[in-house]
């Protein structure tokens, strides 16, 4: 009974820091392929954070256009890691072909949560603060613009009310449940 206790605890741990820095890798991966400022403060925390593993990386893989594909290589291995060792500690003896399609399928999830929160939290600031600029807006409005300008050429602002957020934020759910969840449940089949 006390090891259930222990691999639960154990589990936690591992789906925290992992999930963490995975963040901060995606995180990485978005704000250059949105081009964001890299002289911001938020964004000179990621690259010195991420630095050291991507470092050697990117000497054999380059990038394409905006893409760091060495960042999608290190998250797609350190989400490959994260279910390998959870399984693991679950006494189940994963498929390489299901962990790695699960892989896929959380870290599509967490790009489309990064929009969602971004977007979310973007739209609340602008409400209590409208008009500042901050770092974190500055960052928030070039992650999310690449997403909402097609939506505002669709919906345009009606009474000075943005409606483009909610448009996004709908179609980003629907991906979710339409392109994740059936990637999720082919993988759970392949997995054990």
């Amino acid at each position: 009974m006390g090891g259930s206790y222990v691999g639960n605890a154990a589990t936690f741990l591992i789906e925290t820091l992992f999930g963490l820095y995975i963040l901060i890798v995606m995180l990485r991966f978005l704000l250059q392929w949105a081009r964001a400022d890299f002289y911001n403060p938020i964004s000179q925390f990621i690259v010195k954070a991420t630095q050291a593993p991507l470092a050697p990386l990117r000497r054999v893989i380059p990038g394409i256009a905006n893409l760091d594909l060495a960042a999608a290589l290190l998250m797609f291995a350190l989400k490959f890691i994260e279910l390998w060792l959870i399984t693991g500690l679950l006494g189940i003896s994963p498929q390489i072909a299901g962990v790695a399609m699960m892989s896929i399928a959380e870290l599509f999830g967490l790009l489309i949560n990064v929009f969602l929160f971004s977007i979310l939290i973007q739209v609340i600031i602008s409400w209590v603060n409208p008009g500042m600029y901050n770092p974190v807006m500055g960052l928030l409005h070039t992650l999310n613009e690449p997403l909402l300008a097609p939506a505002r050429r669709v919906i345009p602002p009606i009474s000075g009310l943005d409606l483009s957020p909610i448009v996004v934020i709908i179609v980003l759910q629907l991906v979710s449940m339409l392109a994740v969840a059936p990637i999720r449940d082919v993988a759970q089949r392949l997995l054990v």
